[in-house]
């Protein structure tokens, strides 16, 4: 295979939102990468935000941080998850961040007086982000643009990618478009008329595009194909079927079946000797879809309503419990319910607890009922995040006796400040982009349970946070049986906590979700998950 320049895949949306963008771009990622490209996947969101740092969960579900600590929409999870292999800031880009830049450059007279426009200033930009990328030698960049055709905020987007298909000239670049087949039941068919519109929309923006690929609960009939390849200006090869599947996981076997990956290489001119080979990728799925013993796991959080809050942990339960060929469940505990009286009744029957991460002071009491009922019961549990700090707050009132002991976060006055801010934190007012992001290192002590679980004593882990473990309690923990046993090397900062005479009692400032993949289930949820079958 020789040497190309770099070729880019645009995957737009139509007809609705939500129909799996992230899902189908990581799918054809990991197919084109089995078949010996270097492929990375990018994410164009509209929205005016800087970055989704300071978005609610409920507006756009987990906050996906990368290793050099930028805070991202949720669907760079799932590009690492299928190609295994590390994102950057540089893969999400917000209309806030490309209209920031623009007017820093304003401000500072980069545009000689001219009057700045959408176009070309803005797409200008944009084009340069989506660029940027091909100068880390990518064969090819699969760039999605968040939204659906049509709406407001994604027309610069659009059109962008008009000028850079033109730019780039044929067999370059190529447009996936992906939308919906709806089904009435009341005639007992799919009806292709909103994907015809659709396509009629983007072609108004003076796009074609190269590829259909149809969400839709049901077989597509041949004469709705056919149908569907007259009217959109496509190839018959070129109309794909994505049908609602029992797994995210089976998509790209399901796209392998109809040679999307072929189709890809033509429309851009690629050739490869190497045929897609997704045999561990089925050997996984295999084990996840037979597993041989079942485990029930209670998330507990303040954003249960809505799952994609904690997409990357129930992903990384899949992982590491198709590794050791166990059904992981999750039973979704919100914390702002949980009380003394029926905090047993809500626990009751689960094999292990995730006290899980979150921002702000709902639920917290109900959290720290959780981390006392696991410690006193011996339910094994691994406190993320805040559910470390929640951790350590239930330990200083209950077993060193401070009762009024609380994390700064959530009461500035404490007596008892075993959870509280760095001095650099102290006077932060932006609340975006602030807190310790991304990647450090943690050292772990020798003989220890975390030293056992990754098999080694430095590691590297991604954070999203603003308040530490105060290291002045660290001797009164360690002398009541609760070991600082993960410290960050040039800080000295505390990492991880765990209790040596519990089955499993392990609290950390990272998140580990953010590095499991398919292809490596991350060893702190296999460890814990296992720790919940022996119970």
């Amino acid at each position: 295979m020789s040497k190309k320049n770099t070729k880019y895949i645009f995957v737009t949306g139509g007809v609705t939102s939500s129909l799996g963008k992230g899902i189908v771009s990581a799918s054809l990622g990991l197919l084109l990468k089995s078949r010996g490209f270097n492929v990375t996947i990018q994410k164009l969101d509209p929205y005016i935000n800087i970055d989704p740092g300071t978005l609610n969960p409920y507006e756009h579900g987990e906050c996906y941080v990368t290793e050099d600590g930028a805070e991202t929409d949720l669907d760079l999870g799932h590009y690492e998850r299928y190609l295994d292999a590390p994102t950057s800031q540089n893969n999400n880009v917000t209309t806030g961040k490309i209209y920031q830049t623009v007017i820093e450059k304003e401000r500072k007279g980069d545009f000689l007086g001219k009057t700045v426009q959408v176009i070309p200033h803005i797409t200008n930009e944009i084009k340069r982000r989506i660029k940027i990328l091909s100068k880390q030698n990518y064969d090819i960049i699969i760039t999605e643009i968040g939204g659906t055709v049509g709406d407001i905020e994604s027309l610069p987007y659009i059109e962008t990618v008009r000028q850079l298909k033109w730019e780039l000239g044929e067999k370059n670049s190529m447009v996936i478009h992906l939308t919906l087949l709806p089904y009435l039941a009341s005639s007992g068919e799919l009806k292709t008329k909103p994907s015809q519109h659709s396509v009629r929309q983007l072609m108004e923006s003076g796009i074609m595009a190269d590829v259909l690929v149809c969400r839709t609960e049901h077989k597509i009939p041949k004469d709705q194909r056919a149908k569907l390849a007259q009217f959109c200006n496509v190839p018959l090869d070129n109309v794909i079927e994505c049908k609602d599947l029992e797994t995210i996981y089976e998509v790209p076997m399901y796209l392998q079946k109809q040679n999307f990956d072929d189709v890809v290489l033509k429309e851009l001119d690629l050739k490869s000797d190497k045929e897609a080979d997704l045999k561990d990728w089925k050997t996984f799925l295999k084990k996840f879809q037979n597993p041989k013993k079942s485990v029930e796991i209670a998330l507990v959080g303040k954003y249960v309503s809505l799952q994609d809050s904690y997409i990357s942990i129930a992903e990384a339960f899949k992982h590491a419990g198709a590794d050791l060929e166990t059904e992981v469940k999750v039973r979704w505990v919100y914390s702002g319910d949980l009380t003394k009286e029926n905090i047993k009744e809500s626990l009751e029957g689960v094999s292990g607890i995730l006290v899980a991460p979150g921002f702000g002071d709902r639920g917290i009491e109900g959290k720290v009922l959780t981390a006392q009922y696991a410690r006193e019961n011996k339910v094994p549990m691994l406190g993320i995040c805040l559910g470390m700090q929640i951790m350590t707050v239930e330990f200083a009132r209950n077993v060193l006796g401070y009762s009024k002991a609380n994390s700064m976060e959530f009461d500035t006055s404490t007596e008892h400040p075993v959870i509280s801010l760095m001095e650099e934190q102290k006077n932060v007012v932006d609340k975006g982009g602030t807190m310790r992001l991304g990647a450090w290192k943690c050292s772990l002590k020798n003989g220890s349970k975390l030293n056992d679980i990754y098999g080694s004593k430095n590691i590297t882990e991604r954070h999203r946070h603003r308040y530490e473990f105060n290291s002045d309690y660290v001797g009164e923990f360690e002398k009541n049986g609760f070991l600082a046993t993960g410290t960050n090397p040039e800080t000295g900062l505390v990492e991880a906590l765990e209790m040596p005479d519990h089955p499993f009692y392990v609290g950390v400032q990272y998140h580990p979700e953010y590095k499991s993949t398919v292809a490596t289930p991350h060893p702190l949820f296999r460890a814990f998950i296992k720790a919940c079958t022996s119970k």
